[in-house]
């Protein structure tokens, strides 16, 4: 078994759990940064969300790894970038890739993932909702360091047939209990999903509570991703007149569940919880879709609209409530932040992308100075240090329009454009819409020459993980997984392998 370094006698002792903050990470789908009140959203249908930032620290400038579910996922997992995790496609240049049924892949065995380092300090871990990083036995959560899983490992897309595609799988641990739509129902985006959801997380907290064991909870409800769903206790209820608006409010309930158990429970101040999104609105859905705010185009982009998320951070006791950060932050500084609280070590065999924001959430400095990189696939579209972004390709979109109603000149390009040799660049501080290029002079030269020295040393010391996304094959459809017999509800697929490269077209 692979293990790590505990940095203090403490972690060797059993039962400290008190020195050990709980970690709960809310993890939204396609859920913008302007979808919460606390960023300025008009319909302000978000009132938990908005309170857990006024009782926490919010991140303007909170960024995720990717523009799409799975890579993002996987960097959150791993502390760690998806050109090193694997998460990325070489099938064509800087498309997007993520896991339907028909992927072969998964997150790699060589990866350390989140709950699999905490495991050595003794913490109890739980998934509850979408994995997303590979359905096949080997890439569920039980095998990679999980105790408990509830959910599934696809998107609710559907409803099938179960003839040509079968209808997505719902796991309890390592065992299906049924399937979305048939036995979970979504009828019309009406669905009592995100429910199940909240009781499967305070149901959690409140048993690892009395055992007194740390905990990692990772909820990630998937009701905002397309097709959005909603119970009938909120269904029909958001100003937005939208069933995206409706689920948006759910969500925003089970937040206000989750912390009010952690209170009552008094663990509080003995637990950090963060609350983001794995990539931004979809602008492409209308109406049904999320918002951005002022930032540019949306999901699948490297604009702001497509990597800049939500970004709260909750910890009773130690954050000091009604901060609003300047500090950059990313969903991979999560997994870093917690290993060190767990007073562990990472693995020094790998680079890790994240930083340990705990010296920011603490109150013991203002901010810490580094980069955010922006990939596309396999190819680094952009990279933000400081107030100034420096857009090394650009590319709007092809089959799909992912800016509707949003046009830069020069800049949301229908084709991909090589801009490395003279980068578009931005100001972020005075321009978080990416409307106003810096025109070429000193404050072009100053953003440069700061961005420039880690550019160079990114790309010099870069080592790519082998690609998970390349290849897809109808026989590895989730038509008959653990569990099925007992239930009745084995498929009857392919008998006969047809594996080829993944046609992405994002």
């Amino acid at each position: 078994m692979r293990r790590l370094v505990l940095l203090t006698v403490l972690a060797l002792v059993e039962n400290v759990s008190a020195t050990k903050p709980n970690i709960v990470i809310m993890y939204m789908d396609d859920m913008g940064w302007g979808d919460i009140g606390a960023n300025g959203n008009w319909a302000k249908e978000t009132p938990n969300i908005d309170k857990m930032a006024r009782e926490g620290m919010l991140f303007p400038s909170f960024y995720t790894a990717a523009p799409i579910c799975s890579p993002s996922r996987a960097s959150l997992m791993t502390g760690r970038l998806p050109i090193r995790n694997g998460f990325y496609t070489t099938n064509r240049h800087g498309v997007n890739a993520y896991t339907p049924q028909t992927i072969v892949g998964g997150i790699s065995e060589t990866e350390y993932l989140l709950p699999e380092l905490l495991k050595e300090a003794g913490y109890k871990s739980k998934v509850i909702g979408k994995w997303h990083l590979g359905h096949r036995r080997d890439y569920l959560p039980l095998n990679r360091g999980f105790d408990e899983f509830f959910g599934s490992p696809n998107c609710h897309f559907g409803p099938y047939d179960d003839v040509k595609t079968p209808n997505a799988p719902v796991y309890r641990d390592d065992t299906m209990i049924g399937r979305y739509y048939t036995n979970f129902t979504i009828h019309q985006g009406l669905s009592n999903l995100t429910q199940i959801f909240i009781k499967e997380g305070t149901d959690f907290i409140e048993k690892q509570a009395k055992a007194g064991n740390p905990f990692l909870l990772y909820w990630t409800p998937d009701a905002n991703h397309q097709p959005p769903y909603a119970s009938e206790m909120f269904w029909g209820k958001s100003r937005r007149d939208s069933r995206y608006g409706d689920s948006v409010m759910e969500v925003d309930y089970g937040v206000g569940v989750i912390l009010a158990k952690l209170k009552q429970l008094n663990i509080d101040q003995n637990t950090l919880v963060f609350f983001s999104s794995d990539n931004g609105a979809e602008g492409i859905a209308g109406k049904n879709g999320g918002s951005n705010g002022p930032l540019l185009c949306g999901k699948q982009t490297t604009f702001e609209g497509g990597f800049r998320e939500p970004g709260i951070a909750w910890w009773p006791g130690t954050i000091q409530p009604g901060i609003i950060t300047p500090q950059l932050g990313t969903t991979m500084d999560i997994l870093v932040t917690a290993v060190g609280l767990a007073g562990l070590e990472l693995p020094a065999d790998r680079v890790y992308d994240g930083i340990d924001l705990f010296p920011v959430l603490s109150g013991k400095v203002e901010s810490i100075e580094r980069p955010v990189w922006y990939y596309r696939g396999n190819e680094l579209f952009a990279v933000r240090v400081g107030q100034y972004k420096a857009h090394l390709w650009t590319w709007s979109h092809e089959h799909y329009n992912f800016c509707p109603g949003e046009y830069v000149k020069d800049v949301t390009t229908p084709d991909q454009v090589n801009r490395t040799a003279n980068p578009i660049v931005f100001n972020l501080d005075n321009d978080p819409g990416e409307k106003y290029t810096i025109l070429k002079g000193s404050t072009f030269k100053q953003a440069m020459a700061l961005i420039n020295p880690y550019l160079q040393k990114h790309k010099d010391t870069m080592v790519r993980g082998e690609p998970a996304l390349n290849y897809c094959d109808r026989m590895v459809m989730n038509w008959a997984p653990h569990g099925c017999e007992a239930i009745d509800y084995c498929l009857k697929g392919p008998t006969e392998s047809s594996i080829k490269l993944c046609g992405w077209d994002h």
